[in-house]
């Protein structure tokens, strides 16, 4: 590599100065571009390279207009805010280009949560439990015996599902989710747990009406509560706000027991543990390689994975309920991340 002589420099350093990219200094000069963009970087280190080739279609004021009909919740997604800024612009851009500057500010897509509707009175019960709990320890939900109950399909599941598969690539079998007609089935259960572990599980055979809560409680809960190592003068039950949970039969039977309950607001499946414990479930009934036949075999996978739940499990989600009412309260009563 010849050396660039001061006068090559002084040359490029003034072509620089008036404004000329580094591409034009190179070409004029029959210098190699890295050559002059080296010296520039040496001798004029906050120099200014001129921007080349097409200018961007949006200015930054208009880039910030899409942030803010994003951002404020006015347009829900791309192609409303697309429709928002050509109805502003002289030139109009397409949807992928609003996508690229969301991008380009630190912003991605994702699926919305499903969350139940939450009223404002549901707000302030839930806000007004986790004030009136904030203060029980870890020790304190201890005694607590949480329970649920939860579909189980016996093809895939209800929601989303998601595979990697690499770009270009056509149908693979592994992003295919069979389905059958009518759903091929499912089972609904009950289940409850604490501390200790996971509780007796239950089958519900088709609507649950009281009277069959009050069955499930009896065979079920009972056994569970027994066994869950916490004395019956202590522990508390926890139900969610179902018709069948609050009905008078039920009350009455829970009354004739002396269980005391847990005052659990309306809405709340983000609070309450076990819900994430169907979660680990569902997730392990999943690693099975075929689909069961039936739903009896269905139910016997439920019942194995179910009974294979260690403790730690269990204690590890009972665990985040401190952090789960500072969450509510945080949101005011809204609706959390759990």
């Amino acid at each position: 590599m010849h050396p660039i002589s001061s006068a090559q420099k002084e040359n490029i350093i003034s072509l620089a100065s008036n404004g000329f990219s580094a591409c034009y200094i190179a070409s004029k000069l029959g210098i190699g571009r890295a050559t002059v963009g080296r010296i520039l970087e040496n001798l004029l280190p906050n120099h200014y390279t001129p921007l080349t080739g097409r200018p961007p279609k949006l200015s930054t004021t208009d880039q910030h207009a899409i942030l803010a009909q994003i951002t404020s919740g006015k347009s829900a997604n791309a192609v409303q805010a697309t429709n928002h800024i050509n109805s502003i612009i002289s030139t109009p851009v397409c949807s992928e280009t609003v996508r690229r500057v969301l991008r380009k500010h630190s912003l991605k897509a994702v699926v919305k949560k499903k969350k139940p509707l939450l009223s404002a009175r549901h707000r302030k019960k839930r806000l007004d439990f986790a004030l009136k709990h904030k203060e029980w320890t870890v020790e304190d939900w201890k005694r607590v015996i949480w329970s649920d109950e939860t579909k189980i399909n016996r093809f895939g599941s209800d929601g989303r599902q998601w595979v990697w598969k690499k770009k270009g690539e056509g149908l693979i079998s592994r992003e295919v989710q069979e389905t059958v007609k009518y759903g091929g089935g499912n089972i609904m259960v009950w289940g409850c747990m604490g501390w200790n572990g996971v509780g007796h599980l239950a089958e519900v055979e088709g609507r649950m009406n009281a009277d069959q809560y009050m069955s499930i409680l009896e065979d079920h809960m009972l056994p569970s509560l027994e066994e869950s190592g916490i004395s019956e003068e202590e522990v508390t039950f926890q139900q969610d706000n179902d018709p069948k949970h609050t009905s008078k039969k039920a009350k009455k039977w829970m009354e004739d027991r002396n269980i005391t309950l847990l005052d659990w607001p309306a809405q709340s499946p983000d609070i309450s543990p076990i819900e994430h414990q169907w979660v680990h479930l569902k997730r392990e009934l999943g690693k099975y390689p075929k689909a069961p036949t039936g739903v009896w075999e269905l139910w016997d996978r439920v019942v194995e994975v179910w009974n294979a739940i260690p403790p730690e499990t269990c204690q590890n989600l009972i665990e985040s309920m401190p952090r789960r009412l500072e969450a509510v309260i945080k949101a005011k009563g809204g609706h959390t991340k759990y």
